[in-house]
């Protein structure tokens, strides 16, 4: 369903200041000092998506496709300012940016850009991860610089890649989501989190277009989903924990919906890679992973189910980025949830839905829908929600 974008007010120059200067502030850039990722209390995992920020080089970097009445002062603090009310609102337990975090063309300090695209998620404490796109690069850092650069800023908890393999791309990991403290699974991982770098352009000459995750990197994935698996798995508990994936550039398998089975909205065509490299089939035969979210392709937001596995679009988020006018900017919310067990305390994880909010006045919320349910698996349901 299309609505009206609303503009947002751009932050004043002192709220801006202070916001990135907070995001300068280096953290240490080793895992064994990360944040340990747990449901809290109330049995909920959020999680934030923000795709897209194309994020350049601040308030001199204009919006693209906005309503007339909205490019006077229209800028890169928009996003700024949307990220912001996006964690107000929602209160997410980990914030997600999956790729094309800075438009690299119109980042004269890849650095600073992205410390300032990343400065709301710094500044609220809130751990966060991200992933690279096709365009974070085109500045004065390679994919490399950039991926190493992001590990430094406070409160991530991304990694430039595993250790002790040789892999393809930079910021290839994985994160455990442990249970709720003091349940049976405190220490155990009930939610899986995989990031891949699905790469910009193919190197290839005979094959034109966008890149694609490599052997190498679905290797990975296979070694790493069947380690969490035998880990979770026991005598009374056959099923894997779920898993959710997160990269940039959809896989060929995102075309193969129309608007019968899924939910949401397909304004533009399938931007992926021209040849298929296997991973979704690796992934359904991994068996763990219930649903991928993508961006990369800004004006498709939908959700659609195949083969056991929901392969979700967030839609275009930032406002330096190309987009439609007249249709808001948006976000993805992801919300896990724990099953109570007999004794009355949290069990593994029961349901995964999600909803979009768009950047209106009210950040309305859109499109709800279980993704994954333990009882009812492959359950959908559309409504509206309003709030978590």
């Amino acid at each position: 369903m299309k609505r009206k974008a609303v503009g947002v007010p751009c932050l004043s120059a002192a709220a801006a200041a202070a916001v990135l200067c907070l995001s300068s502030l280096a953290g240490a850039a080793g895992v064994a000092g990360q944040k340990r990722l747990q449901f809290g209390e109330n049995g909920e995992f959020k999680i934030l998506q923000v795709a897209d920020m194309h994020y350049g080089d601040g308030k001199a970097t204009p919006c693209e496709d906005v309503l007339p009445s909205q490019m006077a002062g229209c800028s890169d603090l928009n996003t700024t300012a949307f990220v912001h009310r996006m964690i107000q609102a929602e209160k997410p337990d980990l914030v997600v940016f999956t790729g094309d975090n800075i438009f690299g063309f119109d980042a004269t300090d890849a650095a600073k850009s992205l410390e300032y695209a990343f400065a709301p998620a710094v500044s609220s404490s809130i751990p966060w991860a991200a992933i690279l796109g096709n365009h974070d690069q085109e500045s004065t850092l390679s994919r490399e610089g950039v991926m190493k650069h992001i590990v430094t800023l406070e409160h991530t908890l991304s990694q430039v890649n595993p250790t002790g393999i040789e892999i393809d791309g930079f910021g290839n990991y994985n994160l455990e989501v442990h249970g709720v403290e003091g349940s049976g699974f405190e220490n155990k991982s009930v939610l899986n989190l995989y990031f891949l770098d699905s790469g910009d352009y193919s190197t290839v000459p005979s094959i034109l277009g966008y890149d694609w995750i490599k052997p190498s990197q679905q290797v990975w994935f296979q070694h790493t989903s069947k380690k969490l698996r035998r880990a979770y798995t026991s005598k009374h508990r056959k099923a894997p924990a779920p898993g959710l994936a997160y990269f940039h550039i959809p896989l060929p398998e995102f075309a193969s919906f129309d608007s019968s089975n899924f939910t949401g909205v397909k304004q533009e065509g399938i931007s992926s890679a021209s040849v298929n490299s296997g991973f979704f089939a690796t992934m359904v035969e991994a068996g763990d992973v219930k649903a991928v979210f993508t961006g990369h392709d800004h004006l498709n937001d939908f959700c659609g189910e195949l083969s056991g596995i929901e392969l979700c679009y967030a839609g275009g988020f930032g406002y330096h980025a190309y987009g439609k006018a007249g249709w808001a900017r948006r976000a993805r919310v992801v919300l896990a949830t724990l099953e109570k067990t007999d004794k009355a305390t949290w069990g593994p994880v029961k349901s995964i839905k999600t909803w979009k909010r768009l950047d209106d006045r009210h950040l309305t919320a859109i499109d709800g829908q279980v993704l994954w349910s333990k009882r009812t698996k492959g359950t959908r349901r559309k409504k509206q929600i309003g709030g978590a």
